[in-house]
């Protein structure tokens, strides 16, 4: 169906870890065309304090690829949300994607305005959406928000706020293993159990749908379950010491494998009832992170 859209059926998310390919093979940006097929896309730059180059470096990117128009959206504040001209860069586009930044700026710019009624429209008529780094980050439901990277975690040092909850009971951390994230990651998982974190590399996306993801691009997706944690120090324990946990399970995904969500288990992998034990008490150092992103 032209349009990349299809009836009573929600399009898909491509979910990326930033840094994609833009000038090489294009992986990630093929995916996105296939998916707008010959359509309109909106190249959301929401995220962005300065958004100056953000628009023209993915025209430049997505030229050859087949997308028939890029128009830019971008709101400095909530109230360019009710601009009629703002809400007519949806009309008869196929997918949006959101550029990074800082995905606070995204949520709280946005959320439940007239521009995410769009965005939640056409995805429901099946269009794409797709988001890079702070763009990936805001697709959760609980959206990690700032933490120290390349370090164990230390209690108390993370920020989470709700995201635009495009998809659920999965908290997602991009930049993943360049920028040392794990140690994050088990933090908000130990916070969020019911919640599976989903640590992506850059130049690495999954491609969602149906309660299912396939991870294309040339890095790995880290899925971390506490499902069957059986102990965690995080409620108990002071201010500033490292997390523990016990029973945790961590699922290392890279191009062409896929992953159930509602299974909480890899596609191709019949389900297992126990786990081996792995005990993740974090320790070390390491350089203190950017808020953003």
């Amino acid at each position: 169906m032209r349009h990349g859209t299809r009836k009573n059926a929600k399009g898909p998310l491509i979910i990326i870890g930033g840094g994609e390919d833009k000038e090489g093979d294009r992986t990630i940006l093929r995916e996105v065309a296939k998916h707008v097929n010959g359509g309109k896309l909106v190249i959301a730059t929401v995220a962005s304090h300065e958004p100056e180059g953000y628009f023209d470096a993915y025209q430049r990117a997505f030229e050859g690829l087949g997308v028939s128009e890029l128009v830019e959206l971008y709101v400095k504040d909530r109230a360019e949300t009710l601009d009629p001209d703002k809400l007519h860069c949806f009309d008869g586009a196929a997918g949006v994607f959101f550029s990074g930044g800082d995905q606070l700026r995204i949520s709280s710019q946005i959320g439940d305005t007239p521009v995410e009624q769009r965005v939640r429209e056409l995805h429901e008529r099946g269009g794409l959406l797709a988001g890079t780094s702070a763009g990936a980050s805001v697709m959760s439901e609980t959206m990690l928000v700032k933490g120290k990277s390349g370090e164990s975690y230390k209690i108390g040092d993370l920020h989470m706020a709700p995201g635009l909850g495009l998809v659920r009971d999965m908290i997602i951390d991009q930049h993943f293993a360049e920028r040392g994230r794990f140690g994050r990651l088990f933090g908000a998982v130990a916070h969020n159990p019911r919640e599976l974190g989903i640590g992506i590399d850059e130049d690495t996306a999954l491609v969602f749908e149906n309660e299912r993801f396939e991870v294309i691009g040339t890095g790995c997706v880290y899925v971390v379950d506490g499902a069957g944690v059986t102990h965690s120090n995080i409620a108990e324990a002071e201010p500033e010491r490292s997390l523990s946990m016990y029973d945790i399970r961590l699922h290392v995904l890279s191009a062409g494998n896929a992953f159930n969500v509602a299974k909480r288990r890899p596609a191709e992998v019949p389900d297992v009832q126990k786990s081996h034990a792995i005990e993740v008490h974090v320790t070390g150092s390491g350089a203190e992170e950017d808020p953003a992103a």
